[in-house]
């Protein structure tokens, strides 16, 4: 099934962000990864795929937010405990739907 535009420019910012955490400190590292993933996720499950309005709203502001961590002063980012929670259901579920591999 092709993709429509608007969702091949979210994936294409997604595959952008997913660069940014290998440019960073090794011990942020993981934590670049997860706060990308977490505010990717949740504003996706936040809002209709219908509502183009809010969806075009949302890349504008994760467009800025991208490109003030890809900027070379930004050496770490705060993981809040939802993240961590987060984290640790979507693991457990990837986990028990792949069977443990």
């Amino acid at each position: 099934m092709q993709k429509s535009g608007l969702q091949k420019q979210v994936l294409a910012l997604y595959r952008r962000a997913l660069r940014i955490p290998p440019t960073k400190p090794a011990i942020a590292r993981p934590n670049f990864t997860l706060f990308i993933r977490y505010t990717f996720r949740t504003a996706a499950y936040s809002v209709s795929v219908t509502n183009v309005a809010v969806i075009e709203h949302l890349m504008r502001k994760t467009l800025r937010e991208v490109e003030l961590l890809e900027g070379p002063a930004v050496k770490a980012v705060s993981v809040t405990e939802d993240m961590r929670r987060w984290e640790r259901d979507n693991t457990l579920r990837i986990y028990k739907v792949t069977g443990g591999k």
